[in-house]
């Protein structure tokens, strides 16, 4: 298994690169940023910013979307960054979530993500492109051949087919290794249907970790599930809430849930946090000792999990990654 940060962009420079450079130490794979403009500084700058003090490490948006940029401006972004980087740049890929709804748009279609997927990968790569309203086709002339990993962020049924599909990676934003498992194995499945190779194809579970005490842990990320709560509706709604294949606590908890603010979106002080359980955070974050995390990843591998990131913004983010240093990450080597 890798491991993985994820960063919102309200961490402060100089603390962004210490991280970044701690991380890389502990041995963490992957640097990733929320991309969405408006809630929080343009996360593009920050990750060139942290590539100059990094070698290893790999960085992308966590996630992207078809609607927040014109594509060709989106590619030449990606392909600027992994020649800066020396081809250490992916995206995660979304219809769009916070990065335009709290603009009162919409996200985007399946069919114009499997689009954008294919289109911002050949420009990358150095082809010629002709897409949308666009009378010309497109083509970058310093562009190298790099091959863009794209990961997608998929929960119902048809964004699953096209994450297996179209897609590198799978992005669930959840820990839970059962939902994990059914929905990874979704997207494999109608990969292998499309006829490709899924031997390599990477799955990421995204969540907070906290290896403080208990109760202070269940506080500091109980964001999290409300953050997620419009994906894990997506899960109910498409599977429906009698099949035995959700469990009854997700069930239970969209039919608690009320509305969202986006504006507050990802932090501890939205105002909706009211009907989150602790049964939901637990299953949803990797909480406890050091011990009780290297329990709960080595079910996350076995449920075809490839990588952990880590929503590194609930608080101790160096003792987080000490602590994976010493105790987690060396039990997966």
């Amino acid at each position: 298994m890798e491991f993985g940060i994820c960063f919102k962009g309200f961490v402060e420079p100089k603390r962004a690169r210490a991280l970044v450079r701690q991380a890389e130490n502990a041995g963490f794979a992957y640097c990733w940023f929320y991309d969405s403009h408006i809630l929080w500084r343009e996360s593009y700058v920050a990750m060139a910013m942290c590539m100059e003090h990094t070698t290893t490490m790999r960085f992308g948006p966590c996630v992207t979307n078809p609607n927040t940029r014109e594509w060709s401006h989106a590619a030449s972004l990606f392909g600027s960054l992994a020649k800066q980087s020396g081809g250490r740049f992916d995206i995660g890929l979304g219809r769009g979530d916070s990065a335009v709804r709290v603009m009162g748009r919409k996200p985007a279609t399946l069919a114009k993500l499997e689009e954008f997927t294919q289109v911002v990968k050949a420009l990358v790569r150095g082809e010629a492109v002709q897409y949308g309203e666009t009378p010309e086709p497109v083509q970058f002339p310093w562009a190298e051949g790099y091959e863009l990993p794209v990961w997608i962020g998929a929960y119902g049924p048809k964004a699953l087919s096209s994450a297996g599909r179209v897609g590198d990676g799978l992005i669930l934003q959840i820990a839970e290794p059962s939902i994990v498992k059914w929905l990874a194995d979704e997207a494999r499945k109608a990969g292998t249907e499309a006829g490709r190779d899924m031997s390599n194809y990477k799955v990421m579970a995204a969540a907070p970790a906290h290896t403080g005490p208990m109760e202070e842990a269940l506080e500091k990320v109980k964001w999290f599930p409300a953050m997620v709560g419009n994906h894990v509706a997506d899960i109910v709604e498409k599977y429906g809430a009698d099949t035995d294949q959700v469990p009854a606590s997700l069930t239970s908890y969209i039919e608690n849930r009320r509305g969202y603010d986006y504006s507050k979106h990802g932090q501890s002080d939205n105002p909706y946090l009211d009907f989150i359980t602790e049964d939901i955070v637990k299953s949803f974050c990797v909480l406890g000792t050091p011990e009780e995390h290297v329990e709960k990843l080595r079910e996350l591998e076995a449920a075809g999990t490839t990588q952990f990131n880590i929503y590194l913004d609930s608080g101790d983010e160096e003792k987080i990654i000490a602590d994976y240093a010493a105790k987690v990450i060396p039990a997966f080597r």
